[in-house]
């Protein structure tokens, strides 16, 4: 009875970050939709709900110790239609697709890009070799980021209204920009495994609440300057992983001392 209590207890956990990934699939499938309707601010807002699922599903994964080839998966899938396939879609929908081919190649382009950097990121899980610090680190801009930077125009366009934001040759730019962002070998910080310490827990819930509050109430402007901080990060971690990676260089492979011991 209380192995059978265990077993359905650890279904229940592997199922709960499993539904919240597919409502990040569902939350960018929507976001599409809304473009179509020409509801720029609400498919804005469907791709940041699907950015919120899809950081909630891998920390209550490893909260619940439910962490799963198939939970990976299905996470894989889902951030390359919610952030490699509707954000290209959006605005192609909402400028691009006035240079018609030109505007599609660039959905193509943007959605080969991400599907190359999640398969990249994928092949990375099972590497033991590289030291720990490169954990902090992602290998080019991570899928949430890049979809909210290809949308960074008409985030500025929703706040500012300047009519040059929706112009094809910049809202296209953007996406080529942020294409080669994704897949290039640039470290870019990660901030899944950010721990807090006790003495700081009230700080960041207090700055957690500010943040929560500007988003209600400007909420274009607070992503617009929320998205270019991020942008600033960019320089700042190839800085660290430059110092890291002379400090604490990674371990030669096993195979390779063993060849150089023959020789």
């Amino acid at each position: 009875m209380i192995r059978r209590h265990r077993l359905r207890d650890h279904s229940i956990n592997r199922l709960i970050p499993n539904m919240l990934t597919l409502c990040a699939l569902f939350a960018g499938l929507t976001g599409i939709r809304f473009a179509l309707l020409e509801r720029w601010d609400y498919a804005v807002i469907a791709i940041v709900i699907a950015a919120v699922f899809d950081t909630l599903d891998g920390r209550i994964a490893r909260l619940l110790d439910s962490s799963s080839k198939f939970g990976a998966e299905l996470d894989s899938l889902s951030d390359f239609v919610s952030f490699g396939v509707a954000p290209a879609m959006i605005v192609f929908l909402w400028s691009t697709q006035e240079v018609k081919g030109v505007g599609w190649a660039l959905v193509l382009a943007f959605s080969g890009a991400m599907a190359l950097r999640l398969a990249r990121f994928n092949t990375k899980l099972d590497n033991a070799d590289l030291p720990a610090w490169h954990s902090r680190f992602f290998t080019g801009v991570p899928a949430p980021a890049a979809a909210g930077l290809v949308l960074m125009p008409l985030i500025a366009w929703l706040e500012f209204g300047a009519s040059f934001l929706r112009e094809p040759v910049f809202a296209g730019l953007a996406v080529i920009v942020v294409a080669g962002l994704a897949v290039s070998r640039l470290p870019t910080f990660s901030f899944k495994r950010v721990r807090i310490s006790q003495s700081l827990v009230l700080p960041t819930m207090t700055a957690v609440a500010i943040y929560a509050a500007l988003l209600v109430s400007l909420p274009w402007a607070t992503l617009f300057f929320t998205l270019l901080a991020y942008l600033c990060t960019i320089p700042i971690a190839y800085q660290t992983h430059r110092r890291l990676q002379t400090q604490r260089p990674a371990p030669a492979p096993a195979d390779a001392s063993a060849e150089l011991d023959q020789d």
